[in-house]
């Protein structure tokens, strides 16, 4: 049997639960799960190696409309994610609009490729809604092939993954057997510190912290982390400290805690807040932090 391995993007809009369906798809905690959208800001790549073959899935931000500049980065992610794509997993849910994004749809139909289209979140729905909307997108993309699932749940994503694993073109890895991402480990650090931001803080915090992992010291048994923790105005600096430290000393343990599971070691975690104005609009900041390709 010849070895099988292709690159599969996970897209979609926010909050349809990409993230939750990649984590499942990849069987490790690859990208960060909140109830907020854009939570995924950048293309995160999950490697899921065995015998006969390599998947390379790649989840991407979701589909929104540009409001500044960091915006157009995370749309060029996905963007991109279909131009090297061998196949395209487009997800939706029970509850979003179907009309939304058709520009990027359209996109997707002509991309070429196998495309496998995902009703996520069935457990909220029931039967005759799900089978309406089962209708409807085999009117919008027809050559889709369709799966009704529930990533949380995890309901019918082994059929799914099977599916999948049919369509991989013939092929040699593209990474090593024991890689199961492409992303270095400070990256991961820096995730798991906003993931506790985004469900700590409301309005316009979460959306203008990103993370700076100034040292990362690993050794055998623990690792020595300090972070910075960027916002652009004071007054979000002194909401996301809180009163006498305590709100950042509670994101700061539950990533600690977070990040020692991640490694399986002890971590000893520093974290700083700075004030870096209008980051999300600046070219120099944006390539500081990843954004542009």
């Amino acid at each position: 049997m010849a070895h099988k391995s292709g690159f599969v993007s996970i897209v979609g809009n926010p909050n349809v639960g990409k993230s939750t369906l990649m984590n499942r798809l990849v069987g490790e905690r690859i990208s960060i799960i909140t109830s907020k959208s854009q939570t995924t800001r950048h293309r995160i790549k999950g490697i899921v190696n065995h015998e006969d073959y390599q998947i390379v899935f790649s989840d991407t931000p979701g589909v929104v409309k540009p409001s500044y500049k960091m915006q157009e980065y995370m749309l060029e992610f996905s963007k991109s994610a279909l131009g090297d794509a061998d196949l395209i997993v487009y997800v939706t849910d029970v509850v979003e609009d179907i009309k939304k994004n058709e520009d990027f749809i359209e996109k997707v139909k002509k991309s070429g490729v196998p495309v496998l289209l995902v009703i996520n979140k069935i457990d909220l729905s029931n039967q005759e809604k799900v089978e309406g909307l089962y209708t409807e997108w085999a009117d919008i993309i027809p050559q889709a092939e369709i799966f009704p699932l529930s990533a949380t749940e995890d309901f019918n994503v082994g059929n799914l993954f099977k599916r999948i694993v049919e369509l991989l073109p013939e092929g040699e890895p593209f990474f090593g057997k024991d890689e199961f991402t492409d992303m270095p480990a400070r990256f991961f650090v820096s995730e798991l510190i906003r993931e506790k931001i985004l469900l700590h803080y409301e309005r316009e915090i979460p959306y203008s912290v990103e993370i700076e992992i100034e040292e990362f010291k690993e050794e055998k048994t623990k690792i020595s982390i300090r972070a910075i923790i960027y916002v652009e105005r004071d007054s979000q600096k002194g909401i996301l400290i809180g009163h006498k430290g305590e709100a950042l000393k509670r994101v700061g343990t539950e990533a600690r805690m977070d990040i020692e599971r991640f490694f399986e070691k002890h971590v000893f975690l520093t974290t700083v807040v700075k004030i870096k104005k209008d980051w999300r609009s600046k070219e120099d900041d944006l390539k500081k932090f990843g954004y542009t390709q």
